[in-house]
């Protein structure tokens, strides 16, 4: 992998995820991005990860994490451990946009998972709730 190459992005709607390690670099094992939320953006419903853990590292602004329904303030140089199989929801809920690093390990909800979302949420009226949880199950996430 080309150290010096520009991140992959995708856009879901007003979210920014900068891919820097996504499922295709290495071996697979880590996916790494910059999620980039601007205040009171839509935000993925709350779920779960049947087989991957998540660690959020806060960079900018105030980003609202919550597991198992108890909220946590993510500003930069906080991390929080999201444990495969705990319930959890990412939001900004303050002035100014947030962002975080996410690392996804091992690597199994990658750059496609977000593209396919992007697609889905980028067509004309609200989402298809049935073919957002498809796509959220084929991808190993487990709507809450």
């Amino acid at each position: 992998m080309d150290a010096a190459r520009s991140p992959r992005i995708v856009r879901i709607g007003a979210l920014e995820l900068r891919f820097h390690v996504d499922e295709d670099d290495g071996a697979g094992d880590v996916v790494m991005f910059e999620f980039v939320v601007p205040e009171k953006a839509r935000v993925p419903v709350p779920h779960y990860h049947e087989a991957c853990d998540e660690i959020v590292h806060g960079l900018e602004g105030t980003m609202t994490t919550t597991l198992d329904g108890v909220a946590r303030e993510v500003r930069a140089g906080d991390v929080v451990f999201i444990p495969r199989g705990t319930v959890h929801h990412h939001a900004n809920l303050h002035d100014g946009t947030a962002r975080a690093m996410i690392v996804i390990a091992p690597g199994t909800i990658g750059r496609r998972y977000f593209e396919e979302i992007a697609e889905l949420v980028s067509r004309p009226g609200p989402p298809d709730a049935d073919q957002m949880k498809a796509i959220m199950l084929r991808h190993g996430l487990v709507p809450a």
